[in-house]
């Protein structure tokens, strides 16, 4: 039998406008201190988006997106922030924020595979 791994992961959301405090749940990001992983993944629906405002930029935002894995790969595109530990970037990302690309609060769990764990989670909030 596996081990289980305590993990934290916080879903990565859209929120057109800040002022109305609608979301659309794009994205999740995981972290398992014990295993050392760190990986967000995402899926934008662009006409999903549309539906609640016109105004966000579906490319731009899918570059907002991307950093947030290379701050979680810890790749010199992720910036200064990317070069932080593991634990650091993952509290930075899921910081509380007012902007257009937020996270949930954190949530704690138990896994056996963070990667699996990630893509289940993907499924299950996102798609």
């Amino acid at each position: 039998m596996h081990d289980k791994h305590l993990f934290e992961y916080a879903v990565i959301r859209v929120v057109p406008q800040v002022e109305r405090e609608e979301f659309i749940n794009v994205g999740v990001i995981l972290f398992c201190a014990k295993l050392k992983f760190l990986q967000a993944t995402y899926t934008l629906n662009e006409q999903r988006l549309t539906c609640f405002s016109r105004q966000p930029d579906a490319e731009e935002l899918k570059e907002h997106l991307c950093v947030f894995e290379s701050i979680c790969a810890g790749t010199p595109q992720g910036g200064p922030i990317a070069q932080l530990d593991a634990a650091s970037r993952f509290r930075w990302l899921t910081a509380t924020r007012s902007t257009v690309v937020q996270c949930s609060k954190v949530h704690p769990g138990f896994c056996a595979d963070p990667l699996e764990t990630l893509m289940k989670l993907h499924e299950q909030l996102v798609l």
